[in-house]
């Protein structure tokens, strides 16, 4: 493994949004509800649009804005249309794997776009493959065309489209949030614990109302769409022209991924009734009273540590200020630097400001470590740059477990507080003193309990159990440091 094959932040796993909306040009508001959702996945996006039993899809590599353009989003008509950005945590990244995957069943096409991970795939793929109505041919290495696939055999056996749908369900153990189009009307669907969000928005066009899905509120903010609520955890909602139908097909065992509070979803999204900036705002304030520092300036590691940063400033009366400016459009290049350039120190996204720093005690906060190799950079790159003291501050505990449920982490070994003890992993990153927020201070700042997140990251305790060809895969430590 070198350093570039892995990012060193976690990767989230897709955004998926869908709308019905007939009379409307579905096509482009899917376009600017995927634009909003572009974080959640840089690798793929693709748009099916229905018009009553004629699906319409295109899909490609590369960004939305590079996938997609006036000529083919004329193309793309209809009632109703289903997109998806996809970062790959199963199956490699290539075209046959961008979605929404398109499945022929006996009620018409089906085209879904998912978000997350499941963890039972191998015996999904048998169970599947098993099955003759109808014998499913697959076109890619993903658990979401296994998931659609499960859906049209059930519908095979003479199931309607939300039973179908339920049935393959209840055959899936992981995370998946799913939107579906069919011949029928807009689908949305969450797995039992409702690990990674779906909203629900209310777009009025011309004094009609519409209904929109999305995995986050700024996918509704793009378009004019007001936000209704969430999709629930084990529950299932039918959009037609008659509005929103609903049942829920699974207990509710709410553990929404606490990563998506503090780095994956956009700061302007809603979650827990409140903007996700003011939440990592209070992450901030709660690590500058657990972990102050005697220092002059108070910088972020933009944009994800911006808000924790302003808190931290908040809670310790250290003045806070821009010491780091982001490139921020560098994106995906297939244009790498050549090596000299990367050892002489080239930095496409980070530049330091010499100005701010200069002669200064610097806190550096940041909402997460996960490899340690950018956090070592960075560091150097401030010294470099004349600061003569550097504390860095995290506003989440120690990543020390990988995650199942549709992020994107190395495997065990490979995560530096997994291996490291906290004052080990400050000298390998090169700073005078190293702090993480405590799992305690990061809940009490959700206003709510512990027990209704995911943090298996931080704890390991993982609340779906992981079948162990699948955890072997990434647990590759036999014994942890005490």
């Amino acid at each position: 493994m070198t350093e570039q094959q892995f990012a060193d932040k976690p990767e989230e796993a897709c955004g998926v949004f869908g709308v019905y909306a007939p009379g409307a040009d579905v096509a482009r508001l899917t376009y600017f509800g995927l634009y909003a959702l572009q974080h959640r996945g840089q690798e793929s996006a693709g748009i099916a649009t229905f018009a009553g039993d004629t699906v319409h899809c295109h899909k490609d590599m590369g960004l939305v804005s590079q996938v997609f353009d006036e000529e083919i989003l004329g193309r793309l008509v209809g009632d109703l249309a289903v997109g998806h950005n996809r970062y790959s945590t199963t199956g490699s990244s290539r075209i046959v794997n961008a979605q929404p995957v398109v499945v022929d069943t006996r009620l018409g096409p089906l085209a879904l776009a998912h978000n997350g991970n499941l963890v039972n795939t191998y015996a999904l793929r048998e169970q599947v493959l098993a099955c003759d109505a109808p014998t499913a041919v697959l076109a890619s290495t993903t658990d979401s065309e296994l998931i659609a696939w499960a859906i049209a055999q059930a519908v095979a056996t003479g199931q309607s489209w939300a039973e179908g749908m339920i049935t393959a369900a209840q055959q899936c153990q992981g995370a998946f949030s799913l939107v579906m189009g069919t011949p029928a009307g807009l689908f949305g669907l969450r797995d039992a614990h409702g690990i990674r969000p779906l909203v629900i928005g209310r777009l009025m066009t011309e004094g009609t109302p519409h209904y929109v899905l999305a995995s986050e509120t700024c996918a509704l903010d793009i378009i004019g769409a007001d936000y209704v609520r969430d999709v629930e955890p084990g529950e299932l909602v039918h959009i037609t022209p008659e509005g929103i139908g609903s049942v829920q097909w699974a207990e509710s065992q709410r553990k929404l991924c606490i990563f998506e509070m503090i780095y994956f979803a956009r700061p302007d999204s809603v979650m827990q009734r409140e903007s996700l900036y003011s939440y990592r705002q209070r992450l901030g304030y709660q690590l500058g009273r657990e972990a102050p520092a005697d220092a002059d300036v108070v910088i972020a590691v933009p944009d994800s540590g911006v808000p924790a940063a302003i808190g931290f400033s908040q809670a310790t009366g250290v003045p806070y200020a821009e010491g780091l400016i982001k490139s921020r459009y560098v994106g995906r290049t297939f244009i790498q630097p050549t090596q000299s350039m990367r050892e002489s120190g080239i930095r496409m996204k980070l530049n330091p400001l010499p100005d701010v720093l200069m002669g200064q005690r610097v806190v550096i906060v940041d909402d997460s470590i996960v490899r340690g190799t950018t956090s070592r950079k960075i560091v150097k790159a401030l010294r470099d740059a004349g600061a003569v003291e550097v504390h860095m501050r995290i506003s989440s505990p120690p990543v020390t477990h990988p995650c199942f449920y549709g992020i994107d982490t190395d495997t065990q070994d490979q995560l530096i507080a997994a291996t490291k003890s906290v004052p080990e992993i400050a000298a390998q990153i090169g700073v005078d003193s190293l702090s993480y927020l405590s799992w305690q201070g990061m809940i009490a700042a959700t206003y709510d309990t512990g027990d209704r997140f995911c943090s298996a990251c931080f704890t390991g305790n993982y609340p779906i159990s992981i079948p162990e060809p699948v955890k072997r895969q990434k647990l590759v430590l036999e014994q942890l440091p005490q």
